[in-house]
């Protein structure tokens, strides 16, 4: 099943993208392959490492890219197109990816201005991508960050994304489910992304169950008669305490009961006396209702007896850090077969030239020590590159690892990632060099476009 998002992918895209592509085909330009990297500029000040997450989707993206008769209809018909050569939209009929893409593989922490996707295409083909290639990957990495910090704080407690409800939108939650699962998770509340994806799916019931009863004793009842050892029992409808004694004193069936709303700690150390002193300490108790990394930590520093956390709007949304400063920018054209590196040098979105590799170091302990964002030909011994080629003239290079194959991938790597840099307040900054040969390619470039100390500032 395609998750990347809707049908029409050649038209998940900004205009001007669109309007690029046509210049390029006009003034011949089309032709020249051009190299664009994908990475984030800036870590949100709330973060201390990124989880790559959403590559899948993107190669997807590619494997569909292209545009029907009647995309061209549209196109032709809109008047930003009205003195752009007919022949392009003929171009456009016969427009599929044919290039080749390196990328970090999902699961893998990363850091600013580290690219964690390259595509090296026909300048056109590149550029159409950049609006679905920035929302599909900064998206997805946004909620795998998140869910690997509430699954930090929950220190071995499960956790289940419950937030599809409170998702940007449906597409989006089946995303975010994917990513949290990535990352850790045990499961979801979306059951689409049990049967597209095989992520595990959870669910318990409504307070509208409990209030379509004339009382909480039936349908505490009901609900156990029909799920027997698997029920979990919302039991705070009315009133938590009194929700617990009831279940006991009815004889339920029950796995466990949740809690999703109130003074979780003292409602969860009072409920689990009762459940105990009513001879059900295998019971869990499940707590969800406004919860994130910092409200789970809190409860656990302070042995809240809750088993397992449902986490829905903070997580979906990635609340305290909710988009990533991803840009996508050309490092290298070939014009007339010769290769010309290219950079931006406005005042702070400075980006670096040429195809770049990402080289990660670690201690004799396995632990990562520190990454050297250098030149792709560079090579640095005992460090591990970490951008691989997917893709080559349009075509996958073999089979995508499975979700489960990420998710071990994820867990692995954040292991070796060092604790202090993944604290959640106060987190070490992980660093980040750049190599001498980069550097100095920088400065080529920038000595060709900026102009000296004593010349005229250029205007802004």
């Amino acid at each position: 099943m395609l998750l990347h998002g809707q049908d029409h992918p050649g038209l998940q895209t900004d205009l001007y993208e669109l309007t690029m592509a046509a210049a390029y085909f006009q003034t011949g330009k089309y032709r020249e392959y051009a190299t664009f990297e994908l990475s984030v500029r800036s870590l949100p000040a709330s973060r201390s490492f990124l989880l790559a997450a959403g590559l899948e989707q993107v190669m997807q993206y590619f494997e569909e890219f292209g545009y029907t008769g009647e995309e061209i209809d549209y196109l032709k018909e809109h008047p930003t197109f009205e003195g752009v050569n007919p022949a392009f939209f003929d171009y456009l009929a016969g427009l599929r990816f044919s290039g080749s893409v390196w990328a970090i593989p999902e699961g893998t922490p990363v850091f600013a201005e580290e690219p964690v996707l390259r595509v090296t295409a026909p300048i056109a083909e590149a550029q159409i991508a950049e609006t679905y290639l920035l929302a599909m990957l900064t998206y997805q990495t946004s909620v795998a960050t998140k869910a690997a910090r509430i699954v930090r704080a929950a220190a071995g407690k499960g956790v289940v994304e419950f937030g599809t409800r409170r998702a940007h939108g449906p597409r989006a939650g089946l995303l975010a489910a994917r990513a949290s699962y990535i990352a850790g998770c045990m499961g979801t509340s979306n059951v689409l992304a049990g049967f597209a994806l095989g992520v595990p799916i959870f669910g318990t019931s409504a307070h509208s169950w409990t209030m379509s009863f004339e009382t909480e004793e039936d349908a505490l009842r009901e609900f156990a008669k029909i799920y027997g050892q698997r029920a979990l029992l919302l039991i705070d409808t009315y009133d938590s305490i009194e929700g617990a004694r009831k279940a006991l004193a009815l004889g339920l069936p029950f796995r466990g009961v949740r809690l999703d709303s109130g003074d979780l700690l003292e409602s969860s150390r009072e409920v689990r006396k009762i459940l105990d002193a009513g001879g059900r300490p295998d019971a869990v108790i499940v707590a969800s209702g406004d919860l994130n990394e910092y409200r789970i930590g809190a409860l656990l520093d302070q042995n809240a007896p809750i088993d397992l956390f449902g986490v829905g709007t903070d997580l979906v949304t990635s609340r305290d850090a909710p988009s990533l400063n991803g840009v996508y920018k050309m490092v290298e054209i070939a014009e007339h077969g010769v290769l010309r590196p290219t950079a931006k040098f406005s005042e702070s979105k400075i980006s670096y030239p040429g195809r770049k590799q990402v080289f990660r170091f670690s201690n004799p302990n396995g632990e990562y020590t520190h990454d050297m964002l250098g030149l792709a030909d560079e090579n640095f011994p005992n460090s591990e590159p970490l951008l691989e080629p997917v893709m080559e003239n349009g075509k996958r290079l073999g089979p995508s690892p499975t979700l489960q194959d990420i998710r071990d991938r994820a867990a692995a790597a954040l292991a070796r990632l060092p604790e202090d840099v993944q604290a959640l307040g106060g987190a070490a900054t992980y660093r980040v060099e750049k190599s001498a040969a980069l550097l100095d390619l920088l400065q080529k470039v920038r000595s060709r476009y900026v102009p000296l100390p004593s010349s005229t500032p250029e205007r802004r």
